[in-house]
């Protein structure tokens, strides 16, 4: 149900889930820092105060969250797409390269990390069993991922249009983009940097698709 208090909930849920404060959020997304205080939500007389519909379109753009994320978190069913045994809050999950990624034998075919001995990330927020980190490597991904940032995937959530991924190539190649559409015989993938290219693959040239849930910034 659509409420006052669900639609400043689910701003704020958005803004944990890029590790940013409600201020922080409204910066990053080119609005005042006190647009989302808690004493913005009331009017003087106490009436609900509602964020405009281009304030979310704002931060919508600036965290790159689809409508349909920000829809999931308003009806709090943002782990809608994933099954209840995978469920499971963990305080640290397995950190990768992208280097690491695109290598032969630190995968299995659902795209989970193999073997032992990885470094461990820290996270402020729930995971699941199959959850792992990527650290971003590069400016390939800029503005929305910078190098050094930690993005943490799920080889088992649904992926559906609009969501951001990482796919790995038969060749080892590991790139993360936006879903714009997948078959069974092909992917098409949007670059989250405009100076590199969209991308279209054949699905027999895709190892795995992994869906980014969170992302450490």
């Amino acid at each position: 149900m659509l409420s006052h208090d669900r639609v400043w909930a689910a701003i704020d849920a958005l803004a944990e889930r890029y590790s940013l404060s409600a201020s922080g959020l409204a910066k990053r997304a080119g609005l005042d820092s006190t647009a989302f205080n808690k004493s913005k939500r009331l009017s003087a007389d106490g009436r609900p105060r509602w964020p405009s519909t281009e304030s979310l379109a704002k931060i919508m753009e600036a965290t790159g969250a689809s409508l349909e994320e920000f829809l999931a978190l308003v009806e709090n069913r943002i782990q809608a797409s994933i099954s209840p045994r995978q469920a499971v809050r963990k305080s640290a999950v397995p950190l990768v390269g992208f280097a690491q990624a695109g290598a032969g034998g630190f995968f299995d075919d659902a795209g989970f990390p193999v073997g032992q001995g990885w470094d461990l990330v820290e996270l402020p927020a729930e995971s699941t069993e199959t959850s792992y980190a990527l650290k971003v490597q590069g400016d390939s991904m800029l503005p929305l991922y910078r190098h050094g940032d930690v993005l943490i995937v799920e080889p088992g959530a649904t992926v559906r249009k609009g969501d951001r991924v990482v796919v790995k190539t038969g060749g080892g190649e590991v790139m993360a983009k936006v879903l714009e559409r997948q078959t069974a015989r092909s992917i098409s993938l949007v670059s989250l940097n405009p100076d590199h290219p969209n991308r279209d693959l054949p699905m027999r040239d895709v190892e795995w698709v992994a869906r980014i849930v969170w992302a450490s910034q």
